[in-house]
C-alpha cells in the first residue's frame, strides 16, 4: 500500500483545493482527470489494484465534465474512489464521508451504444495501418476517454469482449429505441419483491452458484441481492436486435446485427490519444467491416485470432468509405449453447439499469439462469377470475416474457412497458393498492362520528356571511360536503380548485356549519403567512357574529402561542386556524367535529392523523390548490370523495404569460416601469433567499438591490420564510395596503397570498421550478379585473427540453392540463415536492401510462372489499397489501 500510495498521494494538492471553504475550489479546479492519468502509470507500476485507478480515472472524468451545481457531489465521488486505494488524510476522509443519498456519480452507459465525438472525429489522423512501430505508452492501463466523453467503466470477462460505454446519445433503431442511460446513484434502488416471493427466492446471491464476492458486492450496491430480486427488478428498457444482416446490407447511422469472420487483428498507435487503440476486421460474403475498441486488454488480441466468427451489435458508421462499429457488443459462436441460442443477439434484448460494471451480458446470463431455475417457485396471487375478466396471462409467463421476450414480441409495446407481461404486473401492483384505500375508506366508516345538522336553513344562514354570491360550482361542492357531515360515517372529502376557485370560502361555509351545531372546527395551513392570511379573512368575515377565531403559529411568540391554545382548549375559540402547531402536545381542543387540512401535499401522513386525532372522528376535509390529474388523485387519495371546482369567479382576468430569457430582463421591466406608472403593484420571485456560494441562481436579497437601482423612486419590500412572524406581517400589510409597489421575494408567496392590485409576476430561474409550482406563483396577480402579466425568466439559454417545458406555461392557464404535463415530466414523487405524501412507490405501474388499467384495478379492489370486507377468502392478496403498502398508506386508522 505504501508503493502504491506514493503516486496517488499527489492527488492530494487538488483535492485539497478542491474542497476547501465548503467545497468552493471545486468550481475552478480544471482537467483533473489528466492529473489522475499523468499519475495512474506510476501507481500501476507500484502495483495498484487496476480495476481501482480505472475507476478514478472515470470519477475524475465526471468530475471534469460535472455542471457547477454537481461538483461537490463529484469530487465527494473522487476521494470515495481515492479512499478505497489510499489512506485519505483527516481533512480530505471527513470530506469524502457521508456521501449525500442520491448523489449522482459519472454518466454510465450500456455496452453497445455509440462512441461520441470528438473520438470520431479524430480517426481519420488516428487510423493509420503502418503507424504500430510507435512507441507504446509507458503502462499499458485502461483509462476513460476525455470529460467530454464521459465514459463508464467496462470490466474484463473471459467468455465476452470488455466493451467501453461512452456516452449514450440518440440513435436510430431497426425497430424499438434502447432507452436514455440515467446518472448512477449511489444509492441502492429499491426493489420491493412481493410477499409471495420467499422461501427459495430468499436466497442471498452471495451464495448463489457462479456468482462470486465483488460481483454479489456490485449488484448488492443496485439493490440486488437475492434471487427474487434478479426476478423482479425488470429490464430498463429492449435492444430489437432481431433480423440479421449481411455487412453490405448494414445501414450507417443505425445500430444493426451482423456475423462475419475474422480476417484481421491488429493494434494501432492512435497518436491524438497517444493510446494504441484495437483494429479488427470481419468479412462475410458480400464485404468487410472494420471494429474499433479504444479501451481494451491484451488479451483481446487473442480472442480475435483469424478464422472466428462472431456476432457483432452496435451503430454502424462510415470512416473513408468503410463501415466500421466503435467497441461493439460480441458473441463469439462457439459460446452459443447446443440449440445455437443465444441471450445477447439475433433477439429482443433487454437491457438493465446500472450494469456497467457487472456487464449486461453476464448480468442477462444471470437472470436467465434464476429464471430456468426458480420460476416455477412464484405463486399466483390473483384471483383466477380477475386475470380472465381482465385478459392477464399469469405471474410466471409475465416474469419470463418480461424479461426475455419471444421474437414474436411487439417490440414497441415492450420499449412502451405495454406488453401483456408489463401490464400483467402493473395491475397487480396497482390492484393492491386499490385494495388498500378500499380498506382505508371502510376503516374510516366502520366508527361513527357526529350527525350535523345541515338542514337548508343552516347552509342558507352559513352562506349569507360570504360577502359575496358563490358560483355555481362552489355551490355544489358546499351541497356535497353538506351531505357528507349529516351522515353517520364522517366525511372524508377532497376539494380540488385551480388558483382563485374559491375553496377558502367554501370551507369557511363547512367550518360554520360545525360550529353552528355546537362544534369546533380546524383549519391547518402550511405555512404561516398563508395561516395568517385564513385567520385574517375568516376574522374580518365573522366580525360582530361572536364566533372567535384563534391563530396557532409558532411564530407569534410564546405568550401569543399560549392565549391561543387556552382560548381553544377551554372552547372559547370555536375556529382553530393554525400550521403544524395544531398538532404539538400542548395544543388541545375542547370538542373538534371538523378538520380542514389546506395545500395537503405539503404535510405528512402522520401530521394529518394527529390532527384528525384530537378530536373523536372528525369530519376531514382536504383542501389542494395544486391541481391532481386524476390518475395521481386516484392513488393518492383514493380512499376520499372527490369535488373538483372548476369555475373561476366573475372578474377574473386572464393572465398573459411569457417565457422570456434572462438577457432579455430589460423588456420586463419596461412593462413594469409602464404598470407601476399606472399604480399596480408587482412581485419578482427569486428561488434563493441570500446568495450562495456554489449556486449561480439569482437571490432575493441580492435581486432587491439591483431592482431599487433600476427603479429609482419606487417603493420595494423583500419578503422571505427567514423573517419573523411580527416583520412578515408588516411587509404584507404594506403591500396590501399599496405602501410597497414591487415586493422582492422567495416562493413564500407561492400560496395564499392576495393582493388584487398586483398585476405583473416575474419569475427569476423559472427553469428550476416545477409547472404546477409556477402555476400557483403566477395565480398570485390576475386576480382583479385589471390585465395582469407573468413572465417567466429563463436562465438556462438555450433551446431544449427546459424551454419546451416553459412553454407549457404559455399555451394554457388550465391548471389540470398544466398537471398532467408535471406528472409525466417530473414523475410523482417530484411532483407532489416530498416522498412523505403518502404515496406509495410504484415498481411496474405508471400513472401516465396505466390510466385506464388503474381504472379498471380500482373498479376491481373496491368491489373486492365489498363482497370480502375482511379479506377472509383472499388470504393471499391480505399479505400482499399489508407486506407492501400498509405503512406506506397508513391502513390502520387515518381518515
Amino acid at each position: 500500500m505504501d508503493a502504491v500510495a506514493g503516486p496517488l498521494t499527489e492527488l492530494f494538492f487538488p483535492l485539497r483545493f478542491a474542497v476547501r471553504d465548503g467545497f468552493a475550489g471545486a468550481a475552478n479546479l480544471r482537467d483533473l482527470r489528466r492529473v489522475v492519468e499523468h499519475h495512474a502509470p506510476k501507481a500501476l507500476a507500484a502495483g495498484a489494484d487496476p480495476a481501482g485507478v480505472e475507476a478514478l480515472a472515470a470519477a475524475a472524468a465526471a468530475f471534469d465534465a460535472a455542471p457547477p451545481g454537481g461538483r461537490e457531489a463529484a469530487v465527494r465521488r473522487v476521494l470515495e474512489v481515492l479512499g478505497r486505494l489510499v489512506a485519505l488524510p483527516p481533512d480530505l476522509a471527513a470530506a469524502a464521508g457521508g456521501v449525500p443519498a442520491g448523489t449522482r456519480r459519472g454518466p454510465q452507459v450500456p455496452p453497445g451504444v455509440e462512441v461520441v465525438e470528438p473520438f470520431a472525429a479524430d480517426l481519420p489522423d488516428a487510423w493509420q495501418p503502418f503507424a504500430t512501430s510507435a512507441p507504446p505508452r509507458e503502462q499499458s492501463f485502461r483509462l476513460e476517454p476525455p470529460a467530454a466523453q464521459q465514459q463508464a467503466k467496462p470490466k474484463p470477462k473471459r467468455a465476452a469482449p470488455p466493451t467501453a460505454k461512452p456516452k449514450a446519445r440518440k440513435a436510430a433503431q431497426p425497430r424499438a429505441a434502447a432507452p436514455a442511460e440515467e446518472p448512477e446513484s449511489s444509492t441502492p434502488a429499491r426493489i420491493t419483491l412481493p410477499a409471495y416471493a420467499r422461501g427459495r427466492l430468499d436466497l442471498p446471491l452471495a451464495d448463489y452458484p457462479g456468482v462470486g464476492p465483488r460481483t454479489a458486492q456490485l449488484l448488492a450496491k443496485k439493490g440486488i441481492g437475492s434471487v427474487g430480486h434478479l426476478l423482479f427488478a425488470l429490464p430498463r428498457g429492449y435492444q430489437d436486435r432481431r433480423g440479421l444482416a449481411t455487412i453490405r446490407d448494414l445501414v450507417p447511422g443505425q445500430k444493426g446485427l451482423t456475423f462475419g469472420e475474422v480476417v484481421e487483428a491488429t493494434e494501432v498507435f492512435n497518436p491524438r490519444q497517444r493510446r494504441k487503440m484495437l483494429r479488427v476486421v470481419l468479412r462475410d460474403e458480400t464485404s468487410r467491416l472494420a471494429l474499433t475498441f479504444f479501451h481494451y486488454w491484451p488479451s483481446m488480441l487473442k480472442r480475435f485470432e483469424r478464422g472466428k466468427r462472431f456476432f457483432v451489435w452496435g451503430e454502424v458508421k462510415l470512416f473513408g468509405g468503410f463501415k466500421q462499429i466503435v467497441h461493439p457488443e460480441l458473441e463469439e459462436s462457439d459460446e452459443l449453447d447446443s440449440e445455437g441460442a443465444s441471450l445477447n443477439m439475433n433477439r429482443i434484448v433487454p437491457a438493465y439499469r446500472g450494469m456497467d460494471e457487472v456487464g449486461q451480458g453476464r448480468y442477462r446470463a444471470l437472470v436467465h439462469r434464476a429464471l430456468a431455475a426458480h420460476l416455477r417457485d412464484v405463486p399466483e396471487v390473483l384471483p383466477a377470475a380477475l386475470r380472465e375478466k381482465r385478459g392477464l396471462v399469469p405471474v410466471q409467463e409475465a416474469l419470463a416474457s418480461v424479461h426475455f421476450p419471444g421474437n414474436e414480441a411487439d417490440a414497441a409495446a415492450l420499449a412502451a412497458g405495454a406488453s401483456p407481461g408489463h401490464r400483467r404486473l402493473a395491475y397487480e401492483e396497482l390492484l393492491l393498492i386499490s385494495i388498500g384505500l378500499a380498506l382505508k375508506a371502510r376503516g374510516v366508516q366502520v366508527e361513527p362520528g357526529h350527525v350535523f345538522d345541515v338542514s337548508q336553513q343552516q347552509i342558507d344562514r352559513a352562506i349569507g356571511m360570504l360577502p359575496f354570491t358563490p358560483t355555481g360550482a362552489q355551490v355544489r361542492a358546499i351541497a356535497a360536503i353538506a351531505e357528507d357531515m349529516g351522515q353517520p360515517a364522517p366525511m372524508n372529502r377532497l376539494i380540488q380548485g385551480d388558483v382563485g376557485s374559491g375553496k377558502t370560502a367554501v370551507a369557511l361555509v363547512a367550518c360554520l356549519l360545525a360550529v353552528f351545531d355546537g362544534r369546533q372546527a380546524a383549519l391547518m395551513a402550511p405555512t404561516e403567512i398563508l395561516a395568517e392570511q385564513h385567520h385574517r379573512n375568516f376574522t374580518q368575515l365573522l366580525e360582530g357574529t361572536g364566533i372567535e377565531v384563534a391563530l396557532l403559529a409558532a411564530g407569534r411568540g410564546g405568550k401569543a402561542l399560549s392565549q391561543a391554545r387556552e382560548a381553544i382548549g377551554s372552547g372559547r375559540a370555536r375556529i382553530a386556524v393554525g400550521t403544524h402547531a395544531l398538532v404539538s402536545e400542548g395544543s388541545l381542543f375542547s370538542e373538534l367535529g371538523l378538520v380542514v387540512i389546506d395545500e395537503q401535499h405539503r404535510f405528512g401522513v402522520e401530521q394529518r392523523a394527529e390532527l384528525i386525532a384530537k378530536g373523536r372522528r372528525p369530519d376531514v376535509l382536504v383542501m389542494t390548490a395544486t391541481p391532481i390529474p386524476r390518475t395521481l388523485a386516484l392513488v393518492l387519495h383514493g380512499e376520499m370523495t372527490q369535488t373538483v371546482i372548476d369555475e373561476l369567479p366573475p372578474g377574473r382576468t386572464p393572465v398573459k404569460t411569457k417565457v422570456v430569457p434572462s438577457k432579455s430582463r430589460e423588456k420586463i421591466y419596461e412593462i413594469l416601469d409602464a404598470q407601476l406608472g399606472e399604480g399596480r403593484q408587482a412581485y419578482v420571485v427569486y428561488p434563493l433567499i441570500e446568495e450562495s456560494e456554489r449556486s449561480d441562481l439569482e437571490d432575493a436579497t441580492r435581486g432587491l438591490a439591483v431592482l431599487q437601482e433600476r427603479f429609482p423612486g419606487k417603493r420595494l419590500g423583500l419578503l422571505h420564510g427567514r423573517m419573523k412572524a411580527d416583520e412578515r406581517d408588516e411587509v404584507m400589510a404594506a403591500f396590501r395596503a399599496h405602501a410597497i409597489d414591487l415586493l422582492v421575494a422567495t416562493t413564500v408567496v407561492e400560496v395564499g397570498v392576495d393582493v388584487p392590485n398586483a398585476s405583473v409576476m416575474v419569475i427569476e430561474h423559472a427553469e428550476r421550478f416545477g409547472l404546477s409550482q409556477l402555476h400557483q406563483l403566477r395565480g398570485r396577480v390576475g386576480r382583479g379585473a385589471a390585465r395582469s402579466f407573468c413572465f417567466l425568466v429563463d436562465h438556462a439559454g438555450r433551446e431544449g427540453r427546459a424551454r419546451e417545458r416553459l412553454a407549457i406555461m404559455e399555451q394554457t392557464t388550465d391548471g389540470f392540463r398544466i398537471a398532467q404535463a408535471d406528472l409525466e415530466i417530473r414523475g410523482p414523487g417530484e411532483f407532489l415536492g416530498t416522498r412523505q405524501a403518502g404515496l406509495p412507490e410504484l415498481q411496474f405501474a405508471d400513472l401516465s401510462r396505466d390510466a385506464r388499467l388503474l381504472e379498471e384495478a380500482r373498479a376491481d379492489g373496491f368491489e373486492l372489499v365489498r363482497a370480502d370486507p375482511t379479506l377472509a377468502r383472499h388470504k393471499a392478496l391480505e399479505a400482499e397489501v399489508f407486506e407492501r403498502f400498509a405503512e406506506r398508506m397508513s391502513l390502520a386508522r387515518v381518515g
